[in-house]
């Protein structure tokens, strides 16, 4: 059997005011969760290469008298073998596993956790801006994201957080502590990335589109904390957790808004000096994402920057096993717009958002992890899909 290295312990995870209490026995439940998340992607994962080498590509060869045309074909075949399905099965029940447990940790404390939040926004200082009678997005109230039960955006009873609180628990587990003690890995790359390539920039207004519960984009605004940072997002539970767990950590910079980002009109054109997203892309319906792009080129100003954290896009230099390896998300993890948003081309939905082809950009990030055991030899195991490496594209607005 081959080692792998095991994941820091839960209890490495940061706490704050508005964190849910776990006990002994439900932290077990994700330390055991978490070892199996890095199993099954560090010494099970790769046998589905093995298995695609040697009996699904020569068997459909044989058969066919030619390659794969697509990644879709590819699937059609490969979720035949019995090792993909076994690993399949299993990522999908450690995502089932680790939603159920932490959804039960959170609703036995619902009470709780909303009393801990509504008491942390009354202390004087609105951060928080929520819309009666808001319609969430069809794109978004029809899926149960990372199979969470509600997604996003489910409210339980009046002031309720659970689910946030939910994700911000376990999401620690599902990357297997890769994020950091935070699990801002993504926000702290992205903002050290930015100070380190244009230290002249000085931005006065950010907008950070699809926020959360807000955990990458507070260590942007912790990086510029003379910035006003607007965070929105369509989900009401996410934002209440998130205005309270920014209040928690010190940062008073930022102000979570409920909001469509395909209709921002509560913002003026040219608004903002830098529009950010991180791993919210592949959230977005077909339609709704040329209409945010659009909304981008409107509130961003000339010459202000836009950039987006997302894992890579399928470009032709992509082989068809990866895209399909990568495309687990789209058909087993309700994640149903994912394969297309990866299907469409950084350059083009940049020119939608103002940016010229010459002044687009693409670069890698690996997340800033605080609790990365394997910083020793630098290796990162692939998990197509769930890795803490990514692919930002963006560029300067003309």
């Amino acid at each position: 059997m081959p080692s792998y290295p095991l994941p820091p312990v839960w209890t490495k995870l940061r706490r704050h005011e508005v964190f849910p209490e776990f006990s002994h026995d439900e932290r077990a439940r994700y330390n055991f969760l978490s070892s199996l998340n890095r199993f099954v992607s560090t010494v099970i994962a790769p046998g589905n290469r093995i298995a695609f080498e040697n009996r699904v590509k020569p068997h459909f060869e044989r058969a066919h008298g030619r390659d794969f045309n697509d990644r879709h074909e590819l699937q059609e075949h490969m979720s035949k073998d019995p090792l993909y399905r076994a690993w399949a099965a299993l990522r999908r029940s450690t995502m089932e596993m680790r939603q159920q447990n932490g959804r039960a940790a959170v609703l036995r404390q619902a009470g709780e956790l909303a009393r801990k939040v509504r008491e942390r926004l009354q202390d004087g200082e609105v951060n928080l801006e929520l819309r009666e009678g808001f319609a969430v997005p069809p794109y978004l109230r029809h899926v149960d994201n990372h199979l969470m039960p509600g997604s996003y955006h489910t409210e339980y009873f009046p002031g309720d957080v659970a689910n946030a609180a939910n994700y911000d628990s376990g999401l620690f587990v599902t990357s297997g502590g890769m994020l950091g003690s935070l699990t801002d890995g993504g926000g702290q790359a992205i903002a050290a990335w930015v100070a380190e390539t244009y230290p002249d920039f000085r931005p006065r207004r950010i907008l950070d589109i699809g926020c959360g519960l807000g955990h990458n984009v507070l260590p942007i605004a912790q990086r510029y904390p003379d910035a006003e940072v607007t965070a929105i997002d369509a989900g009401a539970p996410m934002l209440r957790y998130g205005a309270a767990r920014a209040k928690a950590l010190g940062i008073r910079n930022v102000r979570f808004l409920q909001l469509d980002a395909a209709e921002m009109a509560d913002f003026p054109d040219g608004h903002f000096d830098w529009v950010q997203t991180t791993m919210f892309l592949h959230e977005t319906g077909g339609k709704a994402i040329h209409r945010i792009m659009r909304e981008i080129n409107r509130v961003l100003r000339p010459g202000g920057l836009t950039l987006h954290i997302e894992q890579p896009q399928y470009t032709p230099e992509m082989s068809l096993y990866e895209q399909f390896m990568r495309d687990w998300d789209a058909y087993y993890n309700a994640e149903p717009y994912w394969g297309h948003m990866h299907d469409l081309q950084p350059e083009d939905l940049m020119e939608e958002a103002g940016v010229p082809r010459e002044h687009f950009m693409q670069v890698g990030v690996k997340a800033v992890n605080d609790l990365d055991r394997r910083k020793q030899d630098g290796k990162v195991t692939e998990d197509y899909g769930r890795s803490p490496i990514w692919n930002v594209f963006g560029g300067w607005k003309k």
